[in-house]
């Protein structure tokens, strides 16, 4: 049954010791990256730096899944092998990112909603053809006055059930992002008050929609405050409040969250994760899907340079190794330099 393997793969993707990363960046998102290190972003860049990362050795130890972006599950290797099959060989789970970002929302203040569902029955059957096993949408939530309203919260949890449903119905686990972004000023206290109306309305959807609980992760944000507000909270105050919001809203059924890293830096991400699983038992596995949390030190260490190719495999295994050891409560700084 297509239940059964969805449980399995869901089961996988949060398996003690790994995390998913994310490596799904849009053409523009990674041009703006490409740019910042000096390099042209053209396809064949692009397809370097993508076989750069699955084709990491051992990634599997402390990756169990990655996010891939359409272009990249279309490319192969200098050899000629899809880089979809190189992940997939390396020991890693492959996925595909399925929405089309966000986009203003009508008669909104500002707004968005995440776009994307036209066609996607369609492109997810190709994406089963192409060998992927689990899906990625998100939905992006800001915190100001009067945000996140609640149309807008309606709107995007409405995407996201629909988007969900559709990837089960054709034997594909959804990844369900809603982002809580961390822009702005505001309070801890305002960012668990945004992240507990966001996921309550999230599960509310998925519930009407039919989505099997135990066949989904759960990519949130964790509470922080906003980048601009001062005095930051300590990891332990973050961890407090990210538990305490998770348990207030998300089922037991779920079988694992994966935090987004959402602009913290890399230490920070790393260091918040730890201090969450410090607070074990929690009914659900806690790990990790960062992008740019392990592939910003990883991309400015290869700089499009052949020479350089091992030390940036080694930088993103070895931050790779440092997530699992934070999902399993195990980080420590010194181990940043080990």
């Amino acid at each position: 049954m297509f239940s059964d393997d969805m449980r399995l793969i869901a089961q996988q993707m949060v398996a003690e010791g790994k995390g998913i990363l994310a490596a799904d960046e849009s053409t523009g998102t990674m041009e703006k990256r490409l740019h910042a290190e000096g390099l042209d972003s053209t396809e064949e860049v692009r397809r370097q730096y993508r076989e750069l990362i699955v084709s990491t050795p051992k990634l599997g130890n402390s990756i169990s899944g990655v996010i891939l972006y359409d272009e990249t599950i279309r490319q192969s290797s200098d050899e000629g092998t899809p880089l979809r099959r190189i992940a997939a060989d390396n020991g890693v789970i492959p996925g595909i990112k399925v929405d089309k970002g966000a986009k203003p929302l009508a008669g909104s203040d500002g707004e968005k909603v995440t776009e994307g569902l036209d066609g996607l029955r369609d492109r997810l059957a190709e994406y089963v053809e192409l060998g992927m096993k689990f899906t990625k949408w998100r939905a992006v939530l800001d915190i100001g006055d009067g945000r996140p309203s609640d149309y807008a919260i309606h709107a995007n949890a409405h995407a996201l059930g629909r988007y969900a449903a559709l990837s089960q119905e054709a034997g594909l686990v959804p990844i369900v992002e809603p982002e809580v972004l961390m822009d702005g000023d505001h309070s801890l206290q305002a960012a668990e008050e945004a992240t507990t109306r966001t996921l309550l309305a999230v599960f509310d959807e998925l519930a009407k929609q039919n989505v099997e609980l135990e066949a989904m992760v759960l990519k949130p944000n964790m509470v922080v405050a906003g980048k601009d507000h001062q005095p930051q909270p300590s990891s332990e105050e973050v961890a407090e409040a990210t538990v305490r919001t998770l348990r207030r809203t998300v089922p037991a059924a779920v079988p694992g969250i994966a935090f987004l890293s959402g602009g913290q830096s890399d230490e920070m991400a790393t260091t918040n994760l730890n201090a969450i699983n410090q607070l074990r038992p929690l009914p659900w596995q806690v790990t990790f899907s960062f992008g740019r949390g392990l592939l910003a030190p990883t991309l400015h260490e290869w700089a499009g340079k052949s020479e350089n190719l091992g030390r940036a495999q080694e930088t993103l295994a070895h931050r790779g190794k440092l997530n699992a050891a934070a999902r399993d409560g195990r980080y420590n700084a010194e181990l940043e330099h080990a």
